[in-house]
This record gives C-alpha cells, sequence and structure tokens, in this order.
C-alpha cells in the first residue's frame, strides 16, 4: 500500500443481503430467482432473531430453486452456532447445492437479542475468543478430518462429520468487523474479509465509523495481519446507503442531516454510494483502486434500482 492506495484488482462481484419473509413461499421464491436474474453473485441472510428467515434454512431452500447462485449466511452469529452444528449445515448445503456455499461468521453484536432472547452477552473480548477457538473446529470438520479439539470454550473428541463440502478444502470463510482485534483475526483466517462499521460495547452501531478515513485503517490493519496472504483475500464491503439521483450533492447533504457526518464525508464514505449509474460504477471502481474492494453487498431494497451497477462490473 502506497499513500493510502491499494495496489491489487480483482473482479467485481455483488451480493444481496435479505431481510425479507415473503409474505408468501411463491412471491419469496420468486424474489430469490430474480436476484440470480439481475446477474447479482450471492444472496445473504445474516444471523439476527429480529431481521428476516433463519439463514440455515433460508440458504437450503435457496440453493434448490436456483442454478448458480451462491448462498450465505451474512454473518452467522457463533454465539448462536456451535461449531459443530454450523459444520454439519454447510457442509449438507454445499453438497446440495453443487458447491455454492459461502460461511461467514462473527462474533456478534447486536445486545438487543441477546437480552430478548436470554442469550448471554459476554464482554467483546470473550466473544471473539469464543469465535477463534471455533474457526480451527469448523476448518478441520469442513475439511472431512477426524477432529480433536480441545479448549475453553468447545471441546470436540475425535468426531467426523458425514457431509464433506464439494468446494475444497472448504467453503470460503468469511470474517468482517470494525475493530482491530476482530480484523487482525480475519486477516489470518479468512479468505473474504468484510470491512464494517465497529460496534460500540452497548450493541450499537458506530456511524461516525464509515468515513474514508477510518475505512483506510482498517484496510491496514488487515493488510499487516495477513503478511505474504494479503493479495489472495478478497475484501468486501457492504453498502447499506444507496440513492440512484441525478443530484448526489443534494443527496449527500440530506444524508448528512441525518448522520454525525459532512456531506463531502458522505460522498467519500465506503458505506455510501450516491449518483447515477455512471458516477456509482466510477465510484465503486476507484474504490477498488483505493482500498481493495471488490466484493461489494447491498440491501434487498435496492437490488433493481442498483442492477445496471452489476450488469457495468460483474466480472470485471
Amino acid at each position: 500500500m502506497e499513500d493510502g492506495i491499494v495496489t491489487r484488482v480483482k473482479p467485481f462481484r455483488f451480493g444481496v443481503q435479505s431481510r425479507s419473509v415473503g409474505p408468501t413461499r411463491e412471491t419469496w421464491i420468486e424474489t430469490v430467482r430474480r436476484v440470480e436474474a439481475l446477474g447479482y453473485d450471492t444472496l445473504m441472510w445474516p444471523d439476527h432473531f429480529v431481521r428476516g428467515f433463519e439463514p440455515v434454512a433460508a440458504m437450503a431452500a435457496a440453493a434448490m430453486v436456483t442454478e448458480r447462485l451462491k448462498v450465505c449466511g451474512f454473518v452467522f452469529d457463533n454465539d448462536f452456532r456451535h461449531p459443530v452444528v454450523l459444520a454439519m449445515s454447510i457442509g449438507s448445503i454445499d453438497i446440495l447445492s453443487g458447491g455454492r456455499v459461502e460461511l461467514g461468521i462473527g462474533a456478534g453484536w447486536l445486545k438487543d437479542e441477546y437480552d430478548l432472547s436470554g442469550i448471554p452477552f459476554d464482554p467483546v473480548g470473550v466473544r471473539i475468543a469464543r469465535l477463534q477457538e471455533a474457526i480451527p473446529v469448523l476448518k478441520s470438520l469442513l475439511r472431512g478430518e477426524r477432529t480433536s479439539f480441545r479448549g475453553e470454550f468447545y471441546q470436540v473428541d475425535g468426531l467426523q462429520i458425514p457431509p464433506v463440502p464439494v468446494q475444497k478444502p472448504y467453503p470460503p470463510l468469511i470474517i468482517g468487523g470494525g475493530s482491530p482485534r476482530i480484523l487482525r483475526l480475519a486477516a489470518r483466517e479468512a479468505d473474504i474479509v468484510g470491512i464494517t462499521t465497529r460496534a460500540l460495547p452497548d450493541g450499537s452501531k458506530d456511524a461516525a465509523d464509515g468515513t474514508a478515513k477510518a475505512t483506510a485503517r482498517k484496510i491496514e490493519w488487515v493488510r499487516e495481519a495477513a503478511g505474504d496472504r494479503f493479495p489472495q483475500i478478497e475484501l468486501n464491503t457492504i453498502v447499506p446507503t444507496i440513492e440512484i439521483t441525478d443530484d448526489r450533492r443534494a443527496a449527500a447533504e440530506r444524508l448528512a442531516a441525518e448522520l454525525p457526518i459532512g456531506a463531502e464525508e458522505a460522498l467519500d464514505s465506503p458505506t455510501v454510494l450516491l449518483g447515477t449509474v455512471d458516477e456509482i460504477a466510477e465510484t465503486l471502481e476507484e474504490r477498488r483502486e483505493r482500498y481493495g474492494f471488490s466484493y461489494v453487498v447491498i440491501l434487498e431494497p435496492v437490488m433493481e434500482a442498483f442492477a445496471p451497477v452489476v450488469e457495468r462490473l460483474a466480472g470485471r
């Protein structure tokens, strides 16, 4: 990296994060197939009790009604998923989908759903330590190995599970976050590293953490921790705020009134895309050069409006 510029380029691909639950089986299947028809690479589900379908069920169902589309939990909360159980689910879906699974996993952050469900919301250091133990268990089981592991949180004694994934050595692993410890873990262990805004101790997200300056700092944490493997890592970003408009300046000023950032910061933020299709495509190409972001995830409500950008950039 020189002067904040990432000198590595991977082809663009695009994902859609879904939070819808229908309203009927037929309309849900129609939406899944539409995501594939529009040229998106991956359909994803968050692992939250308060947002959409349960991801394992949704991934399996979506895989059965599509041909090319990858499916992903984006991301599974490690506190909700024992690694043995998650490995069984991922291995099974990878076989049933013909090798179209990506495995996203994180330490958990949304405190409200922990409180509502009665699941203990441990300090962040404990949650990340537990995730760090889960990763080698997952990798070993998904490689089809007879696995033994003894740690503080997990103990596995000679287990070998039957559903060995189609993808070798295992489905691509996504780990994301916005803080140094989780991003350094991702840099060491993941195939795909997701850069997000950091979670605060109270379980909220830091709305001011999506600036260009903050993002460059996070990329540097990943680069330093990854070392020689950095060029092989695919960098991922989720863009929750997208507006197709002929007046991006006015859109940025409206957004700045709602967030603790200025209009210029909004225009430059990797969590925001504003402008015409041409302007957004150009912005994504600039951000790929600057940060290395080639895997871009958008939210389901904007998938139709964003489709011309996908058509222009996917695979290039």
